[in-house]
């Protein structure tokens, strides 16, 4: 399926790298783009013995309201420039609330973008979002590091695959970015299992029907996680977008437990395309 609508979550702070990301992907795609910002409402602390003012709650939340219009008013300048469809909104939530309206906006587009939380420049709730765009959106999620440019070139793509269910969504969900590919790797961390036959020709010959050019690399026995296998692969190889699956058992706080996904979202420095 083309991709033909594209979201991204803005940044209230610098520089709106996956802004940036999510416009020139939807030009190259022909695709409309859609900036959501979120206007984070203050919590009220349940033991505070008097109650909060009422002028300090509603200076503090028109001042969430003016910062997500600031921020969609950047993205907007760039949908502009690249002369894309695009809209823009806001929507307002409790700080550590639900996220549900968010993932309403999300799981109608194809594909959400959102950055990498910068330390430099925290955003508010974005561990826990990235957390919910992966595991309850329904939709492909672009994670765009903090050291990003906003480029977006996808030249060399490489597929993480172990053959599960979140690997087959995730390879899908990429189908459109691979065909505007020059070198697509598929690459199987072994960590010591014996492989039946010759791995990864099942889903380079999948891929292959797709009219792709597919190579496979497999690592074998690293000594290091499979997370840090896989960084060190496409910073050596110079890829320019990794493609895997999204491993976790959410809602305990486990954040994103499957240690490769985890390793992946803290230290990476390409745009990763996650599915679950």
């Amino acid at each position: 399926m083309a991709i033909k609508d594209i979201l991204t979550i803005t940044d209230l702070n610098g520089d709106q790298t996956a802004s940036k990301v999510a416009v020139e992907f939807a030009r190259q795609a022909g695709a409309h783009a859609t900036g959501l910002a979120l206007a984070f409402e203050p919590i009220v602390p349940g033991f505070l013995a008097a109650p909060m003012p009422t002028d300090y709650l509603q200076v503090a939340k028109n001042q969430a309201i003016d910062a997500a219009k600031t921020s969609t008013e950047k993205f907007k300048g760039y949908a502009e420039l690249a002369g894309i469809s695009t809209e823009t909104r806001v929507e307002e939530i409790v700080t550590g609330g639900s996220l549900e309206s968010i993932m309403g906006h999300c799981r109608l587009s194809d594909m959400v973008v959102i950055g990498q939380d910068n330390p430099e420049a925290p955003e508010p709730m974005r561990e826990m979002l990235i957390e919910g765009l992966l595991f309850e959106s329904g939709v492909p999620t672009l994670i765009v590091p903090f050291i990003s440019k906003g480029d977006f070139k996808p030249k060399k793509v490489v597929l993480a695959w172990d053959g599960s269910a979140t690997a087959a969504r995730a390879v899908h969900a990429a189908l459109p970015i691979l065909e505007m590919a020059e070198h697509v790797t598929i690459v199987i961390v072994n960590k010591g299992l014996p492989l039946e036959g010759e791995p990864g020709s099942d889903i380079a010959t999948y891929l292959a029907r797709h009219d792709l050019e597919i190579n496979v690399d497999v690592i074998n026995n690293p000594p290091i996680a499979v997370g840090d296998a896989l960084l060190n692969y496409v910073s050596e190889s110079g890829t320019d977008l990794l493609v895997m699956g999204g491993y976790g058992h959410s809602r305990m706080r486990e954040y994103l437990v499957g240690g490769a996904t985890r390793d992946i979202l803290h230290s990476m420095t390409i745009p990763v395309l996650m599915a679950h």
